[in-house]
């Protein structure tokens, strides 16, 4: 199975305290690095982008619900798909309860090509609350990079999330980030991150962790929340 070592009580000790400097060295530079990402420069979203939701049209100065700021998770759901993405779905999943954000003047919302009249019954099977809107009449996702052409020029969906700030009326693009850069920010991940087996994923190291349960890598185990036996 490709298990750690195992050791006594004060070897183990012993090896923490190397790695705890290692830890401690490693959330002083994460720290730096969001200092960095809060000074980045904004840029003025100009262009007048149309969203279906619940009480239909809306624009992108609606989804910030009257709060300073708002985060949008680009969900990879395409106009001809039947069914939501499955690892945008784990991701969702692990959004915890949104009145702490809101608490600090922060909305979040995710936002898919879909036609909303798709979303909401996926919406409803998987038994979310957060706001869910359609960029299906305007290129939101194109131009924040959430939907980019593939080999031969079609729409391929690609996770992403981007983060906004307003002035008033006026809203402002401040953050996006893809496909990997989503990794600390669900938390199931993160707790994986700590344990010994870590997501099981080919990619990782050591190796020899991927199949450790007798079952494919990490992503490919994936499925929605209501199709995972008991």
């Amino acid at each position: 199975m490709g298990l750690p070592t195992a050791v006594t009580r004060e070897e183990w000790r012993a090896a923490r305290a190397e790695l705890l400097a290692l830890e401690k060295a490693a959330t002083r530079a994460r720290d730096a690095l969001n200092s960095k990402r809060r000074e980045l420069p904004m840029v003025e979203v100009d262009t007048a982008y149309v969203f279906e939701g619940p009480d239909g049209k809306a624009e992108l100065l609606d989804l910030f619900e009257g709060r300073a700021q708002l985060v949008v998770y680009h969900f990879m759901f395409a106009p001809d798909w039947d069914a939501g993405c499955r690892s945008c779905s784990a991701f969702l999943d692990q959004i915890g309860h949104l009145a702490h954000l809101r608490a600090r003047g922060t909305a979040f919302a995710a936002v898919s090509r879909a036609p909303f009249t798709k979303i909401l019954p996926f919406k409803a099977r998987m038994g979310w609350t957060v706001p869910w809107y359609s960029s299906h009449l305007s290129d939101f996702n194109q131009d924040f990079g959430a939907t980019v052409p593939d080999g031969e020029g079609h729409p391929e969906e690609r996770p992403a999330l981007s983060c906004f700030v307003r002035e008033g009326e006026r809203v402002f693009h401040t953050y996006s980030t893809f496909d990997r850069g989503l990794d600390n920010i669900g938390f199931t991940t993160n707790l994986l991150d700590l344990t010994a087996l870590g997501r099981q994923e080919e990619w990782e190291k050591p190796a020899g962790r991927a199949s450790a349960l007798g079952a494919p890598a990490g992503s490919a185990r994936l499925r929605y929340h209501d199709e995972y036996p008991d």
